[in-house]
């Protein structure tokens, strides 16, 4: 895709959660020296199919990314909201004017290569709607509620969910719309998609991009960066 016809993206970074899980702020914590957030930010700001950036974080965290005006492209903060899909709502309302896509990604995913950014993109302009994923190639189990195994589950056509996903700014717009009027929760934007009833393309993702979500993640992700 040449860079005339890449539509104008405008990458939401979701980072406004307390890292309960994790007993300490994962999001500043270093990754061979740089904050989590700090490489999930680089990610986006090397990405050619990228314009512009909000960050959905507290002060706090802003201030672990450096100065602003150094930065690359366009990057703003807002403030989040009390769940995630409270603070992907703040960064739409905050999206400049002349976005076309809009693609939201986990702060916690530092691992996220441009290229797959910019194949999910491309995507993302035929389709109004894509996602990076990794296919299911564990073997499945289904237990019952004492652990004991009951029986194999087919991997045949499942996915484990990645971010970015990425849509058209009208369209997620309504898929938010439709969230707050049925006070529907979803965990991702895919979800919201699928109540409007819109197909999301997958993308799969050719590169590591996992969620730093315990210390040992952080460990892993260390030693893919090195």
């Amino acid at each position: 895709m040449s860079t005339a016809s890449i539509p104008v993206c405008t990458a939401i970074i979701v980072a406004a959660g307390s890292s309960r899980r994790m007993g300490f702020d994962k999001l500043s914590a270093p990754l061979c020296g740089v904050p989590v957030l700090r490489r999930t930010l680089d990610a986006f700001l090397t990405a050619d199919a990228i314009s512009s950036i909000i960050i959905v974080c507290p002060e706090e965290r802003w201030e672990l990314l450096g100065e602003a005006a150094r930065f690359t492209k366009p990057v703003v903060r807002v403030d989040g909201g009390k769940d995630r899909q409270d603070s992907v709502a703040q960064g739409l309302a905050a999206l400049p004017d002349g976005t076309e896509l809009v693609a939201v990604h986990d702060g916690a995913r530092p691992l996220v290569h441009p290229d797959d950014i910019a194949r999910c993109v491309a995507e993302a302009a035929v389709h109004q709607a894509a996602t990076l994923a990794r296919r299911v190639t564990e073997t499945l189990k289904r237990s019952d509620e004492d652990a004991f195994c009951t029986g194999a589950v087919s991997r045949e056509n499942l996915w484990f969910m990645e971010t970015p996903q990425i849509f058209s700014a009208e369209l997620l717009r309504q898929a938010y719309a439709k969230v707050e009027e049925e006070n529907l929760t979803i965990t991702d934007e895919v979800s919201a998609a699928e109540a409007l009833g819109v197909k999301v393309k997958f993308v799969e993702s050719k590169h590591p991009n996992l969620k730093v979500t315990t210390p040992a993640d952080l460990g892993l992700a260390e030693a893919l960066i090195q």
